[in-house]
This record gives C-alpha cells, sequence and structure tokens, in this order.
C-alpha cells in the first residue's frame, strides 16, 4: 500500500472558543503538483503553519510519509521543503556558495545533490554568478533549488510566481511541473493567480471558513451543474418556456440563453422547444475555468 505524502486526518484548530479549522481531512501525493486556495481569513496560512508544525494542532493529525506531526515531529518535518515569497539569500556571494551554505546545515547533502538540483531547476551558468545579479525569478530558482536539497516528499510553496514577468512565470510553472515528476515530490502551491494554478497544478483544494468546499481534479466538470448555451429563436418564448416548465434560471445576452442543468436534462429541453415551435440554431456546453469555479463556490471577490 502506497503512503500518501501528506495527510490531514480530521484537523482542527480552535482558540478560545472559536473554531478557525474544522476538521479538515485530504491527502497529497508524490509527483502531484496541488494547489490550495481560499478567500481571505478561510484559514489557508493556519493549515499550512499546522502542516510543518510551526504552530499547535488542537485536534487531529498530519502525517507526512507516515509520519506523525505530533509525536514525531523531527521525522516528519525532514520530508519537508518550502520557500516563501521573496528567499533571502547573501547578495554578495555566488548561487552556488549560498546552495553550499546552506547545504552545511542540512546532514547528508553531497556536491553530486547540490549539482543534481542546480541542474534540475536550469542553473548551471547562473549558478557561478552573484545572486546581487539575479533576477526575481533567477532568486526564486535559487530558493527552490535550497528547499530540494535534503530531497524532501513535500515541497510548499507560497506565492512562487509573484513578481514575476509573463515569461518568468511560464518558465517557473514548467520548472515545478518538471521537478513534481523528476523529483517524484509533493508540491503544494498557494498562489492569487488562479489561471496559473490552472495550469500548474494536478488537483486542487478550496478552503472557506475553515472548512473544504471541494476537492477535485483541475479541469474536472461536474456533469450535474453544467453550463449550456443554446442560440434560438424566438428568444422570449424560449426563455421563458425553459424558465417554467423545468424551473431553470435562464440568462439572455448577446441573442443567447445560458443556463445550468444536469447533462442528462437537455434532450428534454431541447426536445420541449422544438415541440413548442422554437427553432433551435447550435447548442453549446461551457467548461467554466477555475476561477469562475471558485467565485461560484465563494462567493467572494478576494482569495487569500
Amino acid at each position: 500500500m502506497t503512503v500518501a505524502a501528506m495527510e490531514l486526518v480530521n484537523l482542527k484548530k480552535s482558540i478560545g472558543n472559536k473554531d478557525i479549522i474544522k476538521g479538515l481531512s485530504f491527502s497529497i501525493n508524490r509527483g502531484e503538483v496541488f494547489g490550495f486556495i481560499g478567500p481571505n481569513g478561510a484559514g489557508k496560512t493556519t493549515t499550512i503553519r499546522m502542516m510543518v508544525g510551526l504552530i499547535n494542532i488542537s485536534e487531529g493529525d498530519v502525517l507526512i510519509q507516515g509520519h506523525s506531526i505530533k509525536k514525531d515531529f523531527k521525522q516528519a518535518v525532514r520530508e519537508v521543503g518550502a520557500i516563501v515569497e521573496n528567499p533571502e539569500m547573501y547578495p554578495f556571494m555566488t548561487g552556488w556558495q549560498n546552495l553550499k551554505h546552506y547545504a552545511r546545515m542540512m546532514p547528508g547533502v553531497t556536491e553530486e545533490r547540490m549539482l543534481k538540483v542546480v541542474k534540475l531547476m536550469g542553473m548551471e551558468k547562473a549558478i557561478k554568478e552573484k545572486v546581487g545579479k539575479y533576477s526575481l525569478g533567477m532568486r526564486q530558482r535559487l530558493g527552490i533549488a535550497q528547499a530540494l536539497l535534503h530531497k524532501p516528499s513535500i515541497l510548499i510553496l507560497d506565492e512562487p510566481t509573484n513578481g514575476l514577468d509573463p515569461a518568468g512565470i511560464r518558465e517557473m510553472r514548467a520548472h515545478i511541473r518538471h521537478l513534481a515528476r523528476e523529483e517524484n515530490v509533493a508540491v503544494i502551491v498557494s498562489s492569487h493567480l488562479l489561471s496559473e494554478i490552472e495550469q500548474m497544478c494536478d488537483r486542487i483544494g478550496v478552503i472557506k471558513n475553515g472548512e473544504m468546499v471541494t476537492l477535485q481534479q483541475v479541469g474536472a466538470q461536474d456533469n450535474d451543474n453544467l453550463v449550456h448555451q443554446l442560440t434560438v429563436t424566438p428568444i422570449t418564448k424560449a426563455k421563458q418556456f425553459i424558465q417554467e416548465e423545468f424551473a431553470l434560471q435562464v440568462v439572455e445576452q448577446d441573442g443567447i440563453l445560458s443556463f445550468h442543468c444536469k447533462k442528462e436534462q437537455m434532450p428534454a429541453v431541447i426536445k420541449s422547444l422544438v415541440e413548442n415551435n422554437c427553432s433551435i440554431y447550435e447548442a453549446n456546453v461551457v467548461n467554466g475555468t477555475l476561477e469562475d469555479q471558485f467565485f461560484e463556490l465563494i462567493g467572494e471577490n478576494t482569495i487569500e
């Protein structure tokens, strides 16, 4: 049986009489990129801090490669690498010297391992230059290289593309996907850029008010709640008919009717419209973006 890289078991956090995290249970596997997002005050940061033992757990547990963060902290935390928004480096030292300085703090890091993470992050040339000359994207890459030195099972990246230009964002996305495969590491990414999460991640978890509201594959459709569009005439008659006969909320825009309904329901809708002298010219299913799904789930316009 394969052990999950990280498993949250009924994880709870209470401060006084207030429940901040209300029993989160999910797992993250090695080799996948997992996006963790939520609105302001949802409890995402609190959850991440409990994941790595920075704050106490009120109830439940976090298992990292099967090791309890509560009962076997040292062994569990050895499996974790992390990078915050802007990794701190010594600007007067080269990238290699920075890596070497960090490696001294981690037992068992060989020069061979250092060379491997440099190649993994595409830094063979830049590693010889002083960090003070690095772009933000290159500093981010060096930060990830540092976090990978001790061969962690889990890599936690907080806003890894923050402040990067479009080319830098694309490069970082490619590196994160690549290292998840090559290192077989579970990468947990938090970001404000939902379009990036959608392109970068295999799965996403959305947290709201301390509870997981959805946990799904990126790009997965909810067949019970698809958005359908119809180009039909007469449009006013068709709209009224769908609303009254099928109790669906219909939006009319630019000569097209849009509404949510189950996939299996659409043949009956179309048949009824035709039988009532409505002409259908086109019928489409619209794949909503992660951003559309996010705002539909949380009903807010800010995320943490």
